[in-house]
């Protein structure tokens, strides 16, 4: 009987290699083309999405000192998982995780936004990563649902605390004081 052997896990120095004008991630040391995952009907709604929240999340963190916000920023949490979170935010008193090229560790609030083809992985397998590496709090933005779940981070597992809609007021829980109108962030 022949036995395969196992297929190698890629690192973070094989993340590295990958094309810059393309997002990769790297999942449990498999590389995976996020540009290819990305249905061209979701674009324009994940985009404005992303540009309403974070300048709304990075104003807040400037003007109040509490840390930094970034879009697409490459997250290593350990040598077989790289993410490019849409937005992240690490607080103050955790910048020291931050370098030029990354951020080495779980962030305290990680956002992605839906798009069809990649909406059972962030419910699943990032879910699960991001609570693995001690991510604090993550929001699941749909433009499609005009919703936001928002989950903590409790006992090890992160938990839906609420679905938040156009109608309501969206918090954070690890960004001190930071809320936002959804019908802010939907509006076309």
């Amino acid at each position: 009987m022949v036995t395969q052997k196992p297929k190698p896990k890629l690192t973070y120095e094989d993340y590295a290699k990958t094309p810059d004008d393309e997002r990769w991630e790297l999942i449990d040391g498999e590389l995976i083309n996020r540009e290819l995952d990305m249905a061209p009907s979701a674009k324009e709604a994940h985009q404005r999405n992303q540009m309403q929240l974070g300048s709304r999340m990075f104003f807040f963190t400037y003007e109040n000192d509490l840390g930094r916000v970034y879009s697409d920023f490459d997250v290593v949490l350990s040598d077989t998982d790289t993410v490019r979170p849409d937005l992240l935010f690490v607080s103050k008193e955790r910048l020291h995780i931050i370098t030029d090229d990354n951020v080495q560790g779980a962030p305290d609030l990680v956002v992605e936004i839906r798009s069809p083809s990649t909406a059972r992985q962030d419910w699943t397998v990032k879910r699960e990563l991001y609570a693995r590496h001690g991510v604090g709090e993550y929001w699941l933005v749909d433009p499609e649902a005009a919703t936001v779940a928002v989950l903590l981070l409790d006992e090890g597992e992160l938990k839906v605390t609420g679905v938040y809609g156009e109608g309501d007021t969206l918090s954070s829980a690890v960004m001190s004081g930071f809320s936002i109108a959804l019908a802010d962030i939907f509006r076309g």
